[in-house]
């Protein structure tokens, strides 16, 4: 097999991505479905029964559970031996977060406690940091929290108010502040907090004991959903922290607080990816019991539609997580072989994977509120009812689109970022937007539909590409450093990117599965991709008109208008029939189906 080729984040865009350099679920080993299916009995057993305790603020329940899956491996999966875990990568830990993702609002404390409460430690810390903290945070001895967020600070989170003053004799800082929407915060046992010190225009981040005279842990906040999870308000008044409690280099909290937030971004995409198949189970099943007009529900065609089409989207959103995963592996590994240290290279791998991070959070977040719409719909008046498991994951998917970054600021993120490393000359997008440009003064090129399936989709793929190139480069070239305030046009284009990225992380999946799948299944995958490409085409097109109607004017508007046509241009499909033949599938054999 030939050397993988790497792709530099964002490059996906201007450059082809191979089916042979992804990775796709499909491939994980025998020790890797091992890891995952202790994290699926242990969901299944210890922690759905328990829900309806667990969302009655039961603290003393939900520190019981944490440490149990402390004593079980589960938070040391992604933690290095000499620490006392499992030294798995990245991907590993991807399957993991999936699959406790279906353990409803305990997913969010697990979450939190394995990702943004302990990897600024291991990625950030000292050695003696790590060897004091690390190993307690990997057994559920200790669990962590992560303290950013201000009544005056959320989306600008460098805008907080928190202080830290450093003593007269150098040895410890006086720690004031109030801290709001604190996940683990009612059980938690470490903190990571971001404060500026005296007068510092950035912000430094901390580590703090939560048995610190003058820690105090508000009640449980009373949520919408997720309210089997601690959410608190923690006061700070006069906590003295030592010094060499001071988490990274002083003024280096904002950058401590952006990266993790990468990371945290990419696993909640995990975690969505898990809920959406758990609840794609639950409708199906249902479906198949319910009786009206003396037949089950699933042999109608509009609850086949939703069946199907729940399936549609969680394939696209496992599949660009786990390429977007392992890409953040690789580059990883390449750091560490270039000889940076193991924390540092994986800081710099999320970063350069930004842009990929806030596709899978927006795309997973939206796909899971989609689905579990449709499977309360599919339950019909059961589904509003407290008792039905759809209930429960209707309410907790809604806050996906706002952790972590909202959607909107993580839209933001994926333009704004692509264009600051076009300018840094990271990217070269300015050669493909004008070859793109110069396309459009051309001859259209009407030729024939490839003949082979894979080619004719690439070629959609290809064109997708060049309608974000087109619009994107016209748009800068008429806002030019203005262009961060034209917020509509950035989100249009922002959905262009996902959709891409989407469809051609799916195309991908199949393309590298087309050898080892069955007949029957390669159908289906084709199926899948049949109808994904020729709906996304005609959202591609929605999105680039609206932004073109923007701004462009005359007869560049009208030559912009024709090649958006022209590069959404799809063949037509039965969707009717194609969904049916999935939803069957589904029905069959009662499950999400990939």
């Amino acid at each position: 097999m030939s050397e993988k080729q790497m792709l530099k984040g964002g490059e996906f865009l201007v450059k082809e991505t191979l089916a042979q350099d992804i990775f796709i679920p499909e491939e994980f080993n025998e020790e890797q479905r091992m890891m995952a299916q202790s994290c699926r009995e242990f969901t299944e057993t210890q922690v759905v029964p328990q829900m309806d305790q667990l969302e009655k603020h039961d603290r003393k329940l939900l520190t019981s559970l944490l440490k149990e899956a402390g004593q079980l491996g589960l938070l040391g999966i992604a933690i290095p031996e000499e620490y006392e875990g499992f030294g798995q990568n990245f991907v590993t830990s991807m399957l993991t977060t999936e699959e406790m993702g279906k353990g409803f609002s305990f997913a969010v404390a697990f979450a939190a406690h394995t990702g943004i409460g302990t990897l600024p430690i291991l990625y950030y810390g000292t050695e003696a940091q790590k060897k004091k903290y690390i190993p307690k945070l990997a057994s559920g001895e200790f669990i962590g929290a992560y303290c950013l967020t201000e009544a005056e600070a959320g989306s600008d989170a460098n805008s907080g108010k928190s202080k830290a003053v450093l003593s007269a004799d150098g040895s410890y800082y006086t720690l004031n502040g109030v801290k709001i929407w604190i996940t683990n915060g009612g059980v938690a046992d470490l903190l990571i907090v971001f404060a500026k010190i005296d007068d510092d225009k950035n912000l430094s981040a901390f580590i703090v004991e939560t048995a610190s005279k003058g820690v105090t842990l508000g009640p449980d906040e009373e949520k919408m959903g997720i309210k089997g999870s601690s959410t608190v308000q923690i006061y700070f008044e006069d906590v003295k922290v030592p010094v060499e409690n001071l988490l990274g280099e002083r003024n280096g909290g904002f950058k401590i607080a952006l990266n993790i937030l990468n990371l945290g971004r990419i696993k909640l995409s995990g975690a969505t990816v898990g809920a959406g198949k758990a609840v794609i189970k639950h409708a199906v099943a249902y479906a198949n019991e319910r009786k009206q007009f003396g037949t089950s529900l699933a042999t109608f065609g509009a609850i086949k539609h939703k069946l199907a089409e729940m399936n549609i989207r969680n394939y696209a959103s496992e599949s660009l997580t786990y390429r977007a995963s392992q890409n953040i592996d690789d580059a990883s590994v390449s750091l560490v072989a270039g000889g940076m240290d193991k924390g540092l290279a994986s800081v710099e791998a999320m970063r350069q994977y930004a842009i990929e991070a806030s596709i899978a959070k927006v795309y997973g977040s939206e796909v899971l509120d989609f689905i579990v719409d449709e499977g309360v719909q599919t339950y019909g008046g059961m589904g509003y009812s407290a008792e039905t498991a759809v209930e429960r994951a209707y309410r907790d998917s809604r806050i996906n689109r706002i952790f972590e970054g909202t959607n909107e600021i993580n839209r933001m993120v994926i333009v704004g970022e692509l264009l600051k490393r076009a300018m840094k000359g990271e990217i070269d997008l300015l050669s493909p937007a004008m070859a793109v440009a110069k396309e459009l003064m051309g001859i259209p090129d009407f030729g024939t539909t490839s003949i082979d399936y894979f080619e004719a989709k690439k070629k959609m793929i290809t064109n997708f590409k060049k309608a974000i190139l087109m619009v994107s480069g016209a748009a800068v070239q008429t806002f030019m450093d203005k262009f961060a305030n034209e917020q509509e046009i950035m989100l249009h284009l922002a959905d262009m990117i996902i959709y891409t990225y989407a469809a051609e992380s799916m195309l991908l999946r199949i393309e590298k599965q087309q050898n080892s799948a069955s007949a029957e299944q390669l159908l289906l995958l084709k199926d899948v991709a049949d109808i994904y490409f020729y709906d996304v085409a005609s959202l591609i097109h929605k999105h680039g008109n609206d932004a073109v109607n923007a701004f462009a004017k005359a007869d560049e508007r009208q030559a912009m208008l024709m090649g958006m046509k022209r590069f959404t241009k799809s063949e037509q499909v039965n969707t009717v029939a194609a969904r049916r033949r999935i939803a069957d599938k589904v029905i069959e054999v009662g499950n999400y189906i990939f």
